[in-house]
């Protein structure tokens, strides 16, 4: 699954956004890229899981890919 997270573009919004990647159930590697502002994740975890991840937080993420 591929992400566009509007917003992460320091470590810090990278070092957030991956934690809280990291604990979606089914999340097996997360790689963020915050020059292009996406995010790839590898493993068996929905949609629905992981944008609910970003509730509470001022990241817009889109799913790119699934």
């Amino acid at each position: 699954m591929e992400l566009t997270v509007s917003g992460m573009s320091c470590r810090r919004c990278v070092r957030e956004v991956t934690a809280r990647l990291r604990d979606v159930t089914g999340v097996e590697r997360v790689v963020a890229d915050p020059v292009h502002s996406t995010v790839h994740l590898v493993g068996s975890m929905t949609h629905a899981d992981v944008l609910a991840a970003f509730e509470g937080t001022t990241y817009r993420p889109v799913v790119r890919r699934a």
